[in-house]
């Protein structure tokens, strides 16, 4: 009797030591899922990862088309998937909300064009604040503007856009990836000047400004010289202007707005990388990294220079300190010419 009630101790006693171990390990491994989580993400571990790209307009654009082609070689380069996300719209801000509100643990980066610069000060209320919730990765390069004619329109030189808005102000219209874009405030600081009205059409990206304005939609076009090159070349488009202070390389025959009277005008395009503010900074530094030598693969660097783009390839602290001019810049521009979001 006293033999059976002792195995019946032993079991009980088993059984609660099984349940215990058993709490414990589950426990532990709870703890080790929630330490795991809270852990920050390294460079080691992070590109294990699907990573995606936003680009905060449309395909087709220039935005859109740099992320393509440096995609297959981030993914050689950090071994995982790369995914371009297209957001367009509101002139870039809705693709940078995303990103800006997107966790910093290395799985989202953001492909910005100039408007990045200008909306702080052209769009009140912005859902992020362009400085503190998004990190520099990357300035990646620079481009003047060219200003083009459709061949069938009746302005063969800028001088020509410039009489027929005297004659009749408001009468040229003029098409630009956006409302807020760069080329808004280029166009509107030159129609100013010269004392000259000109009727603005906004797009949403390049590609849709891109397809009207070779269709003879919008007579008049305005964007960086990598967007429209290709449609120069092509002789879809009829080059006019570019704004800058001196003429451009690739279009030697076309005048700098500089050298119609505007002495020392100068508005180029840019392309820079960002990532969510607190993004840890050996992410930021290894994709910065990784979009350099991406951008370097000779077919590459060849394609996009051929387009215009004047690589920059800077660190992510060169890249805040040029955002932070460039906000500078335009805030002036867009108050001294009373420019509003939308016109």
């Amino acid at each position: 009797m006293r033999l059976v009630a002792a195995e019946m101790l032993i079991a009980n006693g088993t059984a609660i030591m099984t349940k215990l171990l058993r709490g414990l390990a589950a426990l532990v491994i709870a703890l080790q899922g929630f330490l795991w989580l809270g852990a920050p993400v390294s460079a080691q571990s992070w590109a294990s990862r699907p990573i995606r790209i936003i680009v905060p307009f449309p395909p087709g654009g220039t935005t859109d088309q740099i992320a393509r082609r440096v995609q297959p070689l981030l993914e050689a380069d950090l071994k995982t998937t790369i995914v371009i996300e297209n957001r367009g719209g509101a002139s870039g801000t809705i693709g940078t909300q995303a990103a800006a509100m997107s966790e910093p643990n290395g799985t989202t980066f953001l492909l910005v064009f100039d408007t990045h610069g200008v909306n702080p000060s052209l769009l009140p209320n912005l859902p992020f604040d362009t400085l503190h919730d998004l990190s520099p990765v990357m300035l990646i390069g620079k481009s003047p503007m060219v200003i083009t004619a459709h061949p069938a329109a009746a302005y063969r030189r800028f001088e020509d856009v410039l009489a027929a808005s005297r004659k009749n102000p408001g009468s040229v219209t003029y098409g630009t990836i956006g409302a807020g874009s760069l080329a808004q405030l280029a166009m509107t600081q030159i129609a100013n000047q010269f004392k000259v009205v000109m009727t603005h059409v906004p797009y949403k990206g390049g590609g849709p400004l891109t397809t009207d304005a070779i269709a003879g939609h919008v007579p008049v076009a305005i964007a960086s010289v990598a967007l429209l090159s290709p449609h120069i070349q092509a002789g879809a488009l009829h080059p006019i202007a570019v704004t800058a202070a001196k003429r451009y390389v690739q279009l030697p025959d076309t005048p700098a707005i500089a050298e119609l009277g505007l002495t020392g005008f100068d508005a180029e395009a840019w392309w820079g990388l960002l990532a969510p503010a607190k993004t840890p900074s050996d992410i930021v530094l290894r994709m910065n990294a990784a979009m350099a030598k991406a951008l370097r693969e000779p077919a590459v660097e060849r394609s996009l220079n051929d387009q215009g783009i004047e690589y920059q390839l800077s660190s992510p602290k060169e890249f805040g300190a040029f955002i932070e001019a460039e906000i500078v810049r335009w805030a002036k521009v867009i108050k001294d010419n009373k420019i509003v979001a939308g016109e």
